[in-house]
């Protein structure tokens, strides 16, 4: 669990992230999406321990990281968007010197090394000095560091920047892998990731918390979308006596289709039934009614739109 309360940021007069509360439960994979500039990557910086906040508070699985810096350090593990890799290292090096100064040593430090080198498959590329690595192999790496020592919250800033469709396939996988046993909070500007592999997003706007939502809930709206063969004054007067149904407009660009908004939450079942019987009622044809879904990618724009609104579920 990852308990974020009212925390901000500001660099000098510039203020970065502006009062952000939020909380995550244990297991879940989270996208935290916004625009460049949007406080994003200091949010990750704050959650990681690098970054204090300049007013406000982080726990995490129940110890404050104000208070106990590295108890919680001990049980993170983090990906910044540009590793501090040194480059002349072999990667075996590297991780065992990471390792290190995780505090592991001994048998625990070559358990911890060898399991983190099986998840991420650099098995043949452990005696190669990180700097003649590929890109997708250099995240390799980088995640390997992040999972030493099992972390209970994983956090990752654009883990697949960089990479080809193959590279970001594997790396989704490794993601979700590393979730059966962590949190993981997933920052991206990649709509397609979060829908790929998150449970949640977190959407940013101007620095501020616009939308916290489960995928689910987030995707589905409180209209219908219909298509029938009556005209447009004999359905809207059928709208008008719909109780079910508050209003209803044609979808610009759509020939004969409409879309019809509920007259109350989460009934969209009922309400589908009753349109349904009332066009056949009617004598119309009835060629589509379905519940309209939105995708996240209009999500984030009505968000970034209209300035948005903080969300919790």
């Amino acid at each position: 669990m990852i308990k974020v309360n009212q925390i901000s940021r500001s660099y000098g007069d510039v203020l970065a992230v502006d009062q952000v509360s939020f909380e995550i439960p244990g297991g879940e994979i989270v996208g935290l999406l916004g625009h460049n500039g949007a406080g994003k990557t200091t949010i990750m910086k704050m959650l990681s321990g690098y970054l204090e906040p300049s007013a406000g508070s982080i726990e995490i699985e129940g110890i404050s990281l104000a208070e106990h810096p590295g108890a919680v350090q001990r049980i993170l593990g983090y990906l910044p968007e540009r590793l501090p890799v040194y480059p002349d290292m072999t990667v075996a090096d590297y991780l065992d010197y990471a390792a290190t100064l995780k505090g592991l040593e001994g048998s625990v430090l070559c358990d911890t090394v060898r399991r983190a080198v099986r998840d991420t498959e650099l098995q043949d590329k452990l005696l190669d000095p990180i700097n003649t690595l590929s890109r997708g192999y250099q995240q390799r790496v980088g995640v390997a560091q992040a999972i030493l020592g099992s972390p209970r919250v994983l956090i990752l800033d654009e883990p697949t920047n960089g990479l080809d469709p193959s590279q970001t396939q594997h790396m989704r996988d490794l993601i979700c892998a590393i979730a059966e046993r962590a949190t993981v909070i997933l920052s991206t500007h990649i709509m397609q990731e979060v829908d790929a592999i998150c449970n949640r997003a977190l959407i940013l706007n101007n620095g501020r918390l616009a939308l916290n939502e489960k995928l689910g809930d987030l995707r589905a709206t409180e209209s219908l979308l219909l298509r029938t063969s009556l005209g447009q004054p004999e359905l809207t007067e059928l709208i008008s006596s719909l109780s079910a149904v508050s209003s209803g407009e044609p979808v610009s660009g759509e020939s004969q289709l409409y879309r019809l908004r509920l007259a109350a939450q989460n009934q969209a079942d009922n309400a589908a039934a009753a349109v349904a019987a009332a066009v056949l009622n009617a004598g119309g044809e009835l060629f589509q009614l379905s519940a309209e879904v939105r995708d996240l990618e209009t999500v984030f724009r009505e968000v970034n739109t209209q300035g948005g609104s903080a969300h919790a579920a």
